[in-house]
C-alpha cells in the first residue's frame, strides 16, 4: 500500500518524514511548497507530489493510488474537511495530527462514519498529541469507574510551540473556552473555570482550555461531562477572563491573519536538544454519580515525540492489517494501554477516593 504524509514540509510533518525514512517506511511526500518538498524529498530519496487542498479534481487525482493519508498540514479547520472528502472519494484511509474540535466533530459526525464504514476506510484524527496520551487516559478512567458521569483531562509540560500549533492556540483565542456538557459542546469564557490540580509534581494553579478531548473522550468512553485543563497561574488566569472582551476583534479575518503571518515569521518550533528536555504529564479524574472520584497519572516524553512515534505507530499498524471501516479515536483503536506502549512513556499511577 502506497501511503502519503501531506504538509511533510511543515514542522511537525517533516519530522515524521524524517523518521519514517529512518525506519524505512518510504512515505509519499506532498504539500504546497515546491521547493521546501524537493529539498526534502532529494534528501532523503523519497518521492514527492506538490497539489494544493484548493481544487477536489486535483486533490482526487494525487491521491488516486494512495492507500492512507497522514494529513499535518494545518491549520485543519481549513484543510481536513477537503483531504477527508479526497481520501473518502479514493478509499484511503485519513490520519491526522489535529487538535481542533471542530475537525474531530467532523470525522466522528454520523455523516463521516457512515460513509467511511461504506468505504471500507479508518478515520483517525488526533494522532499525535493531540490526542494520543489523554484518550488513552480517558478510557482507562472509564474502565476504572464504569459509572462516571464526570470527566477532566489535562497534561503539564514545559513546552515551546511549533509554528502550526501556535497558529490554533490563535484560532481558539477568538473562539473562547468549550466544555461538554450532558453531551453537548458548550462555550464558555476563558479563565471561567478554575481550580488546582496535582498533574504529577505537586497541585498547581489550573484553567480549562478548548483541547480536542471535550470531542474525542466522548466518542472513547461516552461520559457525558467533560473538562480539559493545563496549569496557569492565577493572575494569568484572571487575565484570560479579560481577554472574552477582546473576542470579537480577535475572530476578525484580517487580525487572525495577521497574527498568523507573525507566527510564520517569528515561531520555528524546539530544535531537538530543546525537545529532549521537554517532559509531559498527562492527568485525569472520573467522578460518578455517588461522589467518588478516581484520578491517573501519566509521564511521556515531550510532545512533538510523541506524535512522531504514536502517528507512525498507527500509520504503520493500518498498512499491515485489516480494519473495519469507520470513525475512530486513538485509544478506540489500540486501547488504553497504547501510550504505555510509545517509546518513553510510564505507567499509570491510579489514586481512588470515596465521598
Amino acid at each position: 500500500m502506497q501511503w502519503m504524509i501531506y504538509g511533510a514540509n511543515g514542522y511537525t510533518g517533516e519530522l515524521i518524514a524524517r523518521e519514517a525514512a529512518r525506519r524505512g517506511l518510504f512515505p509519499i511526500l506532498a504539500g504546497r511548497n515546491k521547493q521546501k518538498l524537493h529539498e526534502l524529498a532529494n534528501e532523503l530519496g523519497l518521492p514527492y507530489r506538490t497539489f494544493p487542498l484548493t481544487q477536489a479534481a486535483e486533490v482526487h487525482e494525487s491521491l488516486i493510488d494512495i492507500g492512507l493519508v497522514l494529513h499535518c498540514a494545518g491549520p485543519f479547520s481549513v484543510t481536513a474537511e477537503p483531504m477527508q472528502e479526497a481520501c473518502l472519494t479514493v478509499g484511503a484511509h485519513y490520519l491526522d495530527i489535529t487538535g481542533e474540535i471542530s475537525v474531530f466533530e467532523l470525522t466522528h459526525s454520523r455523516v463521516q462514519s457512515a460513509r467511511a464504514r461504506k468505504k471500507g476506510i479508518v478515520l483517525c484524527s488526533g494522532v499525535g498529541f493531540d490526542v494520543i496520551p489523554t484518550d488513552c487516559v480517558a478510557l482507562r478512567l472509564k474502565e476504572l469507574m464504569p459509572d462516571a458521569t464526570h470527566l477532566s483531562l489535562g497534561f503539564d509540560s514545559d513546552l515551546a510551540l511549533s509554528p502550526g500549533t501556535t497558529k490554533t492556540l490563535i484560532e481558539g483565542l477568538g473562539a473562547g473556552c468549550v466544555e461538554r456538557v450532558d453531551g453537548k459542546l458548550k462555550a464558555t469564557a476563558l479563565g471561567s473555570r478554575h481550580r488546582h490540580i496535582d498533574f504529577g509534581r505537586g497541585a498547581r494553579s489550573a484553567m480549562t482550555i478548548p483541547w480536542g478531548d471535550v470531542s474525542t473522550a466522548y466518542y472513547t468512553t461516552g461520559i457525558p461531562n467533560i473538562q480539559t485543563w493545563i496549569p496557569m497561574p492565577s493572575p494569568l488566569v484572571f487575565g484570560a477572563r479579560g481577554l472574552s472582551f477582546a473576542r470579537p476583534l480577535l475572530q476578525v479575518n484580517a487580525v487572525q491573519k495577521l497574527l498568523k503571518k507573525l507566527v510564520e515569521r517569528f515561531v520555528c518550533g524546539p530544535d531537538e536538544a530543546a525537545r529532549a528536555v521537554m517532559p509531559t504529564l498527562v492527568w485525569g479524574e472520573a467522578k460518578n454519580a455517588a461522589g467518588d472520584v478516581v484520578s491517573v497519572c501519566i509521564d511521556i516524553p515531550n510532545i512533538y515525540s510523541m506524535t512522531v512515534d504514536g502517528a507512525l505507530h498507527i500509520t504503520s499498524h493500518l498498512l499491515q492489517s485489516t480494519i473495519a471501516g469507520g470513525s475512530y479515536t486513538p485509544a478506540v483503536l489500540f486501547g488504553s494501554s497504547f501510550i504505555t506502549k510509545l517509546p518513553g512513556s510510564g505507567n499509570f499511577k491510579v489514586i481512588r477516593s470515596y465521598s
